[in-house]
């Protein structure tokens, strides 16, 4: 966005770009440029506030960027499906909030300089800061402040540009203009701070408390058994913390009582069972539905975890199945609808080899059971997915045809989406789901049977996501990244 002609533009003195070989001094340098360039905005807006919007001119702050040039073909020697780029060229990404990201970036950054051997350029871009994310987490502006001002809002400063915040890169369709970088990274900094801005709208939790391992529930029951589990978890030392919604932190020796719950609570609250550097897990209740799968899948994906995984019930298809059984699924079929324009359903969404074991063993481990005992109780197959909760209403001998056609033995509303959104995004995912009624076979759950049910079976269930989360968290990074997640010309970042 270009100054009216009628306004100077004012902005922090230029920061020169420099050349890093060591990835923690570049890191420390993206984190002073964006410090810088935040305060700017803030003491900027505090005094256009007082002045009431009588500011000499237009106020301006720009993302730091990191910046690489390979010029060689040579082969990279590494067992990651990150870390390098595939050919010659000039490599960019703009850079939020580096502090909450310093460990991913000084990762991301000492795979470059190792792997290809030239140094990485920190510096300021031309992509301006919106002054809604330059706020440090749990700053307040008064809306009266706002009316108050004299000229509109974005008169003065820069504010959020949907048209450079999109998922162009991830879903392959960005153009690259000739002379112009390519993209370093998935998402660029405009894109992972409206997302930072809309997780703590959802989750009523800070994104810097999101643990690399995430949960995906759709029922309440869950919540209860992980905060149950959590706390007996963090009282052994196997974890620091609990963090519940509203940034309410449980830590050992505080045990005595869980917090009162929230007056409101947020449309998709988060649970964080943390251990140092993320490593811990991450449950969320998203609710019903493959619009709010792909809401929190979409926000989530920028803090670039290690796994998610959807835990839910679900219909069982066939007559074999009984109430209780599990479902590990190894396709789906994608009539949730929702990412159609991002992922056209021609695509095929792979089964994770490291993701399946992980989730057979764990089903093996907590139910005690192996060989025929275990496949009677776990049964491997398609999944549907729709987004018709009500689809037994319609006239129903088209769907049940797709489903048997597609070899279909559960049918949900959120599976398919988040595991469409981990291949779309590079985020190993997985889904193990609980049979909670059988509609084509006229077993649906009795007065007071739902109850016992979910006594009996959520404790189990979480047990088994939990665990198998362990055993994902103990697979080195080029085990569990798989290159089935990555396409021709991928970024170097993970």
């Amino acid at each position: 966005m270009s100054p009216s002609a009628s306004f100077s533009l004012r902005q922090p003195p230029p920061w020169p770009p420099e050349r890093f070989r060591e990835p923690e001094a570049a890191v420390q340098r993206l984190i002073d440029i964006y410090a810088r360039n935040t305060r700017f905005l803030c003491d900027s807006f505090r005094e256009v506030v007082a002045a009431r919007g009588a500011a000499p001119g237009r106020i301006r702050a720009c993302y730091p960027y990191i910046r690489i040039r390979v010029e060689t073909y040579d082969e990279v020697d590494t067992r990651l499906s990150y870390g390098h780029v595939a050919e010659p060229g000039v490599y960019q990404t703009t850079v939020t909030q580096p502090e909450l990201f310093r460990s991913y970036l000084t990762e991301q950054i000492g795979h470059l300089l190792k792997n290809h051997g030239v140094p990485v350029e920190i510096g300021e871009s031309d992509v301006p800061i919106a002054l809604h994310f330059a706020f440090p987490e749990g700053s307040y502006v008064e809306g009266e402040d706002i009316e108050a001002l004299k000229r509109p809002l974005r008169d003065l400063f820069d504010t959020p540009d949907l048209s450079v915040t999109d998922d162009s890169i991830v879903n392959g369709t960005r153009a690259s203009q000739p002379g112009e970088p390519q993209p370093l990274a998935l998402f660029t900094a405009p894109r992972i701070d409206y997302s930072l801005h809309r997780l703590q709208h959802y989750t009523a939790t800070a994104p810097g408390y999101f643990q690399n391992f995430v949960l995906f529930t759709n029922y309440q029951f869950y919540v209860d058994e992980f905060c149950a589990r959590a706390r007996s978890l963090v009282a052994s030392g196997q974890y620091e913390a609990l963090v519940e919604p509203g940034n309410r932190i449980t830590r050992a020796g505080s045990l005595d009582a869980a917090p009162a719950p929230l007056p409101r609570m947020p449309q998709m609250p988060a649970y964080h069972l943390v251990r140092p550097h993320h490593a811990g897990i991450t449950l969320v209740n998203i609710g019903v539905g493959p619009s709010n799968a792909k809401t929190i899948t979409d926000h989530i994906a920028v803090l670039r975890p290690h796994a998610w995984l959807m835990l839910g019930h679900c219909a069982g298809l066939r007559a074999s199945q009984r109430l209780g059984d599990y479902v590990l699924a190894h396709g789906y079929v994608r009539e949730d609808h929702v990412l159609d324009a991002d992922l056209p359903t021609w695509v095929p969404i792979p089964p994770l080899a490291e993701i399946q074991v992980a989730l057979e063993q764990a089903v093996a481990e907590v139910a005690g059971l192996s060989g025929w005992e275990l496949k009677r109780i776990m049964r491997t197959g398609t999944v549907a997915t729709v987004d018709n909760r009500n689809w037994e209403l319609r006239d129903h001998m088209e769907p049940v045809q797709r489903f048997s056609q597609s070899r279909a033995i559960a049918l949900d509303m959120e599976s398919a989406t988040i595991a469409a959104n981990g291949f779309r995004y590079r985020v190993p995912y997985g889904t193990l789901l609980c049979v909670s009624d059988k509609p084509l076979h006229g077993e649906l759950k009795l007065p007071g049977m739902a109850s016992a049910f979910y006594r009996k079976q959520v404790g189990q269930h979480l047990d088994i996501g939990l665990r198998a989360l362990e055993i994902l968290g103990q697979m080195p990074p080029e085990r569990l990244h798989s290159r089935k997640l990555r396409s021709f010309l991928e970024t170097a970042f993970q």
